[in-house]
């Protein structure tokens, strides 16, 4: 044993010098006939071979991710193999609800925290193109882990990084500038969508998308052209904010909580929405039954003024914070638990309505929809009176005339 802690640098230098000599005339009485060994010659023999078996080893070890310490080199396991002992070695299970959003604005990130306080995701993806605050938002986030159920976050201006993706909320799009047209508008989010949606699907072939940015009903019209996807896997968030600021507002009113009202804002999500005063009802009781003129401009009450305000209540909350982005987070997380739960809860959002209520052409606008794990699997057949019909016509006639003159999709 001593030679081999000699040779391997525990013994003085000299000492292996002196080693090696004795085994050279140790090798060349092995040669000789008849070997006249000394019992001097025949340990250190014996402790070369020792000395070979070690050094082997040695350099075994240190293939093997060893340290090397004062010029010998030991294996030593990390705190990580010393703790978790592996029983299954194959590949990482991939994410089974994994939600990303696409654009890290106000908006999408509203979206992000309200899906992880939910619980709703084993995995959250986020994309933009702004590197800077994608990864600071990221980190943010992550650092909050502790507090959330949701084990994976993850950022990235690729859109690998959506892989697997079972919803996908697209949030992101430009502004509209001070004078320009809706058309124009629309064509520049055209001009972003072409870049983001077949990223979306080539990375997640089987995905839900939900679209948020606006104009929401028109751009999910294009969302559903550039991807190929059936339109029951297409989404638009629509009315499903209005409808529950028209709750909120009417149920205020009524001195309720929102959830014990019951009405439709139905159409286009914007200015030519439509509220089905003959479906409000509380606890059963219609309210158009108690007063027949509710929502017309014979009404003494003036509850039409309460529409008004859904319509005009994005436009008051931009003046006075400089955007919206609470409630359309929370209005979205509601969606996602729909879809996610295979809940087949009813929600007005926009789908195709092409055949419908006398609608002729190729646009999306909010119906009522049960909305399960593959999407929209049906739509509620809504008993409308002849004037709420004839809105609902106006509302995809606007929507058309902007939809006809796109370009690239």
């Amino acid at each position: 044993m001593c030679c081999v802690l000699q040779l391997t640098g525990y013994l003085p230098q000299s000492g292996a010098h002196r080693l090696d000599s004795v085994v050279d005339a140790g090798r060349t009485q092995l040669c000789g006939n008849p070997p006249q060994v000394s019992s001097q010659s025949a340990m250190l023999i014996t402790c070369w071979y020792l000395y070979l078996a070690a050094r082997s080893i040695a350099q075994q070890c240190k293939y093997n991710a060893g340290v090397s310490v004062s010029g010998c080199t030991f294996n030593m396991a990390s705190i990580l193999q010393k703790l978790i002992t592996p029983v299954f070695s194959g590949p990482p299970e991939p994410p089974r609800n994994k939600v990303t959003v696409v654009g890290v604005g106000q908006v999408g990130m509203a979206c992000a925290i309200s899906v992880l306080l939910r619980e709703l995701a084993d995995e959250l993806a986020l994309v933009d193109v702004m590197e800077d605050k994608l990864k600071g938002e990221m980190m943010d986030l992550q650092h909050g882990s502790l507090f959330l159920k949701t084990p994976t976050i993850v950022a990235d201006k690729d859109y690998s990084v959506t892989a697997n993706s079972r919803i996908v909320v697209v949030t992101a799009g430009v502004r509209q500038q001070e004078g320009e047209s809706r058309l124009n508008l629309v064509q520049r989010n055209v001009n972003i969508f072409k870049h983001i949606i077949p990223q979306i699907v080539r990375y997640s072939p089987d995905c839900i998308i939900i679209v948020v940015s606006n104009p929401v009903d028109v751009l999910t019209y294009v969302t559903w052209k550039l991807s190929g996807l059936p339109k029951h896997r297409v989404i638009g968030s629509g009315t499903n904010l209005d409808s529950a600021r028209f709750r909120f507002l009417m149920a205020d009113k009524l001195g309720i909580h929102a959830s014990s009202f019951n009405g439709w804002i139905l159409g286009e999500h914007g200015d030519t929405s439509v509220p089905v005063w003959s479906g409000t009802n509380v606890a059963g009781v219609n309210l158009q039954m108690l007063n027949p003129d509710i929502g017309t401009d014979c009404d003494e009450e003036n509850w039409k003024e309460t529409h008004k305000m859904v319509v005009d209540s994005a436009y008051e909350v931009i003046r006075l914070k400089g955007y919206t982005n609470w409630a359309i987070g929370l209005s979205v997380a509601d969606l996602t638990e729909s879809l996610m739960r295979n809940m087949n809860r009813i929600h007005p959002v926009s789908t195709m309505v092409q055949g419908m209520y006398g609608i002729d052409d190729q646009v999306y606008l909010s119906l009522p929809c049960v909305l399960n794990s593959g999407g929209v699997a049906s739509v509620v057949n809504m008993t409308l009176t002849e004037d709420e019909v004839a809105q609902l016509q106006d509302s995809a006639n606007t929507l058309w005339d902007i939809q006809k003159d796109l370009q690239d999709i």
